[in-house]
């Protein structure tokens, strides 16, 4: 399990993070989204013990990370595929880390074989990988102490399709066998393939978390005029900011009978009404964070 509770980190006048609490239960995927700056990875590093919040506390496995005497037993960290010894070969990466945790080495070919590097690959030195393939070695890096929790970030940088969906089954193996998965990922629809809930941050804050299902449901109306211009005049009128679709037309967040009779109450022919929650993740999370980075910007 993953707690987080009122984690704010400030740089001078700055907040980058602003009282942030959620909660990852064992047996589940959270995703964790948001728009580049909005304290995604500040988030993370506070949660693993690498940069200290200002206020708040966050747990894994029921301790804070620094209190954990072998972390690595415990939690699985991938935050930056980049950061590894570029002059080690994948296999003396993961034996040197076998070691520092007390892991048995005879389990490092497993992982190896669990994340699609073979005995070819092992041997090469780090620097000489592709990102795909540092990802896969620090997804291995990650599973090597067996932990019960898993905090990745962007763990599908540099991944084929392939590459993608194999971690995906990674995944939601990993959760079903009562894992607890904190998952940041800028591919929104992979995202919602394997996600169980999902904590949506922008500018700092928290701007939505819940089921991922119960959040789809609730993501507004979507509703088109021949007017475009005309209709976002007349949705702002009656006080319903609106924000662009992905496909064309306007998300609003309200029931269709609010936004229809704004329309009508303006005089507007509308082409489409209907629940934007068919727009997915990606409708979504435009739709909640579009009022922060508004915020962001008038500070």
């Amino acid at each position: 399990m993953i707690t987080v509770e009122h984690l704010t980190k400030r740089y001078g006048p700055h907040a980058a993070v602003e009282e942030v609490s959620f909660r990852c239960e064992p047996g589940t995927v959270t995703g964790f989204l948001g728009p580049n700056g909005a304290g995604k990875s500040t988030t993370l590093r506070m949660i693993c013990g690498l940069t200290p919040p200002t206020a708040g506390r966050a747990t894994a496995a029921g301790r804070a990370y620094r209190e954990l005497p072998n972390p690595g037993r415990e939690i699985g960290v991938l935050l930056d595929a980049s950061a590894q010894h570029s002059g080690r070969t994948g296999r003396e990466a993961l034996a040197l880390a076998a070691a520092t945790m007390g892991v048995d080495r005879a389990g490092i070919d497993a992982k190896l074989d669990l994340v699609g590097l073979n005995a070819t690959a092992a041997r090469r030195r780090v620097g000489a990988y592709s990102l795909g393939m540092r990802q896969r070695l620090g997804l291995a890096l990650a599973l090597l102490g067996d932990p019960r929790v898993l905090i990745l970030d962007e763990p599908a940088n540099g991944l084929d399709p392939e590459g993608i969906f194999w971690m995906r089954g990674l995944l939601r193996d990993f959760a079903d066998r009562g894992g607890t998965v904190l998952l940041s990922s800028h591919l929104l629809r992979e995202v919602e393939a394997v996600a169980d809930r999902l904590v949506v941050i922008g500018a700092g804050r928290v701007v939505a978390q819940g089921g991922k299902d119960e959040l789809l449901a609730g993501a507004g109306t979507l509703v088109r005029a021949r007017d475009e211009r005309a209709l976002r005049l007349g949705l702002e009128r009656a006080g319903l900011p609106a924000t662009n679709g992905t496909d064309g037309g306007f998300v609003v967040r309200a029931e269709p009978e609010t936004v229809g009779q704004a329309a009508a109450d303006a005089g507007l022919v509308l082409t489409e009404l209907r629940p934007a929650g068919a727009g997915g993740l990606e409708q979504l999370f435009l739709t909640l964070t579009a009022g922060a980075s508004t915020r962001e910007a008038v500070r």
